[in-house]
């Protein structure tokens, strides 16, 4: 006849060796436990750095971004303005014009990427919020100034305090042949350093803001415009407005998302993520062969019991059944262990920042990490079904054997 599940578990568990094959499971316990809170961790700091990564260059890039498809600058008319500003979505637009010069402060010189926008700018942009010294306002009492990232005032020793030095801008002119005088050769402005941002090494070192008309003045660019920056409705969406507006401008003009201006480093972010994800896998499936041995072990020391289990009329399946519970156990004690200490460490970094960079320049002063639900559902998934699978051939094995060796 069938004995119950429970008492039939407790029959052959109980014995002299039985703390040994115990110190064996709860290793197996500790390591799988292990395993899925630094997994737990990892993938909490990938989303971290994920999400650091989108508000910094939220701060700067638009949410939509309009570009020629061909060429580096377009022809601009209030009927072009009227049907971006009509699209679906749009809320407000930035015209823009940018392009590289060369900046020279006393004696100090670089090349830079200066970027003419548009007096929405200011209320558009997000780039407010990173101004660590002076004032945001591009043009103050009719006046122009400019506003330049940390690096380049690094580089150019600049002082926001000293009036009587301007930042003086060249652009090379096209050149006609049997031009002798230099200074025919390129355009030259002044303009004084109004504020200085600082968002992300590569915009810090490159980047420097201008009111538009002095950008179109130093270029000469007259009715042109190198692309358009999109602010989008609340209630709208990025990929419906995106588009309408490509519907709208036609091929002539390409329209991409603020996110996909870096595709390709969020596409490297999630394949780190990814390989993370199997590294930690393939730690939690080495841990889980401590479970195939401990269950191997326990099927070959309560031989002589399962016997009797079989003999009174106990069924393989319930044999079965037992060691699959027991690996069951492990896995689900060491998951959930795991992951309430990996979710407990996470939301306290998250909150209080007690894991610091350890350097003084850096963007944040502790690590960035965010949890996320999908992350813990698939760790869970992925502990639970690696250490049960690893139960199922000593459940096969033992039930099998004994049962083979008491028909014999």
């Amino acid at each position: 006849m069938n004995l119950p599940f429970f008492i039939a578990r407790k029959y052959f568990l109980s014995g002299k060796k039985k703390n040994f094959i115990n110190i064996i499971s709860i290793i197996s316990m500790v390591v799988v436990a292990f395993g899925t809170m630094s997994l737990i961790i990892a993938l909490s700091v990938f989303n971290g750095l994920e999400g650091l990564l989108r508000m910094l260059y939220g701060n700067f890039d638009p949410t939509i971004i309009v570009t020629p498809s061909e060429g580096k600058s377009f022809q601009w008319s209030d009927d072009l303005k009227s049907k971006i500003e009509n699209s679906e979505g749009v809320l407000s637009l930035t015209e823009v014009i940018e392009d590289n010069v060369l900046v020279k402060y006393k004696e100090a010189q670089r090349v830079v990427r200066l970027k003419g926008v548009s007096s929405s700018f200011e209320d558009n942009s997000g780039i407010k919020s990173a101004v660590v010294s002076g004032e945001f306002p591009l043009i103050r009492e009719g006046i122009p100034y400019a506003l330049i990232g940390r690096g380049i005032q690094y580089d150019l020793s600049l002082n926001l305090k000293n009036e009587f030095y301007t930042l003086q801008v060249y652009y090379p002119k096209n050149i006609a042949p049997g031009v002798l005088n230099p200074q025919q050769l390129y355009s030259l402005q002044n303009i004084l350093p109004g504020g200085i941002f600082a968002i992300e090494k590569y915009y810090d070192e490159n980047f420097i803001f201008v009111p538009i008309d002095f950008a179109r003045n130093l270029f000469d660019y007259g009715d042109k415009l190198s692309s358009i920056d999109i602010e989008i409705k609340p209630e709208a969406t990025v990929s419906e407005t995106k588009a309408a507006l490509q519907a709208t401008l036609g091929n002539d003009f390409v329209v991409r998302s603020g996110d996909e201006l870096h595709s390709d480093l969020y596409k490297t972010l999630n394949i780190e993520k990814l390989f993370v994800y199997v590294t930690f896998a393939s730690i939690i499936g080495i841990a889980s062969v401590n479970i195939f041995f401990s269950l191997s072990m326990l099927a070959i020391e309560k031989k002589k019991d399962i016997s009797v289990l079989i003999a009174n009329g106990a069924p393989t399946s319930l044999i079965k059944r037992i060691f699959l519970f027991e690996g069951g156990i492990i896995a689900l004690s060491g998951a959930s262990l795991g992951m309430i200490l990996g979710l407990i460490i996470s939301l306290l970094q998250q909150e209080f920042g007690f894991i610091g960079m350890g350097m003084e320049s850096a963007v944040v002063s502790s690590y960035p990490v965010k949890v996320e639900l999908f992350d813990v559902i698939a760790t869970a998934l992925l502990t639970i079904v690696i250490t049960i699978l690893a139960s199922i051939q000593p459940a096969k094995k033992a039930s099998r054997s004994f049962s083979t060796h008491t028909l014999q």
